[in-house]
This record gives C-alpha cells, sequence and structure tokens, in this order.
C-alpha cells in the first residue's frame, strides 16, 4: 500500500513537471495534479489495455510509436475529468505525456516493490571492475 501511495505521488509530480515545462498543460494546483494522477492512473489500467488490442496492428506498423498517440489520449480524457487540469492540444498532450512517461520512469526506478526507496552502491573491485 505505501508503494503505491508512494508512485501515485510520483505521478503527481510528474504531472506538475509537465505543467511546469508546456504552456499548454496547466495545472491549478497540487490536489487537480493529485486527483489528475489517480485519474489517469485509472484510466491506465483499465482502459489502455483494451485501446492497446484494439489498436495492436496499427502499432506494429508504426513500429510501436502509436503508443504515445494512446499515451496523449489518455492524457486528455483525463484533464476532460479533472477540471483544475487541462492540456490544449493534441501535440502538446503527447510531448506532455512523453515528459509525464520519463519523469515518472526516473523516479519511480528508485522505488521497490514494497515502497521503499532503494539505490545501487558501486565499489571498485580488483582489475578496474565495479562491483
Amino acid at each position: 500500500m505505501k508503494g503505491l501511495l508512494l508512485r501515485w505521488l510520483i505521478l503527481t509530480l510528474a504531472i506538475m513537471a509537465a505543467a511546469y515545462v508546456f504552456d499548454g498543460i496547466e495545472v491549478s494546483g497540487f490536489f487537480s495534479a493529485f486527483f489528475a494522477a489517480a485519474i489517469l492512473g485509472i484510466l491506465n489500467a483499465f482502459f489502455r489495455p483494451i485501446l492497446f488490442l484494439l489498436t495492436l496492428p496499427i502499432n506494429i506498423l508504426t513500429l510501436g510509436l502509436f503508443t504515445f498517440v494512446l499515451n496523449a489520449l489518455m492524457l486528455m480524457m483525463a484533464s476532460g475529468v479533472i477540471s483544475g487540469f487541462q492540456v490544449r492540444g493534441f501535440w502538446t498532450a503527447v510531448v506532455g505525456s512523453l515528459v509525464i512517461s520519463v519523469v515518472s520512469w526516473l523516479l519511480s526506478s528508485f522505488i521497490n516493490d514494497q515502497g521503499h526507496v532503494e539505490y545501487v552502491e558501486l565499489r571498485k573491485g580488483r582489475g578496474d571492475r565495479w562491483e
């Protein structure tokens, strides 16, 4: 449960980072981003697999690039539900979803399954090898 809440907060921070970077994405406050992250998580959990299967042929033809379009659609759908979260334009949604994905992936890579912050400590061993 702790890991779920931590990942939810990470997605919230990623949405706020995308709103800071792009003028076309607006967030009225932390709680708007918090609820947008919740709606985005629900949409990604339930609707994204169905849409991915329905668009699988075009996704294969575009070598997976159509996934960016699906992510943008999910972001635009979330902005339609939350009043304090607004995405203007399709291309803003595409680039914004890319930023949200990268920031969320980077921050989530430090969280293990139990919700604890995890890091790898490397030491230089024998013969210029890192262990």
